[in-house]
């Protein structure tokens, strides 16, 4: 494996690793509002690689491929080279960030059905919102692979909902990207953590995820780490190697 990152992200580092695969290293790095707030939060690495890792095998035993070759403990992921599409896929359970500005809606308000949004990935622009006729366009994605995004959107929404269901948890939105495996495949990439979904207590409706660095409501790892422990209680990593 290369001893230099090819690339470094807010969240992660990719390296080469060997049979054309890439070792993605989680960083404790912490950022909002494009960049502007910053942090290092120790143990974040380690507990969202691991969290991604089970969330990933309990998608593929859904049937949903995702790039995931191996987790490499204690915060790596072996995964496969992808070309990316260059969008990220929102998914809106729930009224709530962004969303508030651009909808007729208060906070926690049930969206039905499910909201999908498309937003082009170029942070010197901000990542803009894009809707599918300027997408397009301007070729970033076909017909065809509109199609499918929207197809494995909704289909990961189904099984993440109920997953967090089971443990006491509200999916209120989250963040996906996706890439085209060497057979032309789309495959989910990328990683679902408390960074990437909005996750909320049931009950209290106590905000567990990255909003909590956001908007300072509260240890960030605290939060994650109640995640964490209840996602523990119905998926087991189940080794590769």
């Amino acid at each position: 494996m290369e001893k230099s990152p090819f690339y470094e992200g807010k969240a992660k580092r990719l390296f080469r690793a060997a049979n054309n695969l890439i070792l993605q290293e989680f960083k404790n790095s912490a950022t909002a509002f494009n960049g502007q707030k910053k942090a290092e939060i120790e143990g974040k690495a380690e507990v969202n690689a691991t969290m991604s890792a089970m969330i990933f095998q309990y998608l593929e035993d859904a049937e949903i491929k995702t790039h995931l070759v191996d987790f490499i403990p204690p915060r790596s992921h072996l995964i496969q080279q992808l070309k990316m599409i260059p969008l990220e896929v929102v998914v809106r359970n729930y009224a709530a960030g962004s969303y508030l500005k651009r909808a007729i809606s208060k906070e926690g308000e049930k969206i039905r059905p499910p909201a999908l949004e498309f937003f082009y990935k170029d942070d010197s622009l901000g990542d803009p919102m894009m809707d599918e006729a300027e997408i397009l366009a301007k070729q970033i994605a076909d017909a065809s692979d509109m199609a499918e995004l929207k197809k494995q959107a909704l289909k990961i929404n189904d099984v993440l909902t109920q997953m967090f269901s089971q443990v006491g948890l509200q999916l209120v939105d989250f963040k996906l990207e996706f890439g085209k495996n060497s057979e032309g495949q789309i495959v989910l990439a990328d990683e679902i953590s408390p960074d990437t979904c909005r996750l909320w207590n049931q009950e209290s409706g106590e905000k567990l995820d990255k909003d909590r660095f956001r908007f300072d409501l509260g240890n960030l790892m605290d939060g994650y780490q109640e995640i964490f422990s209840r996602l523990k209680t119905i998926i087991q990593w189940k080794e590769r190697r």
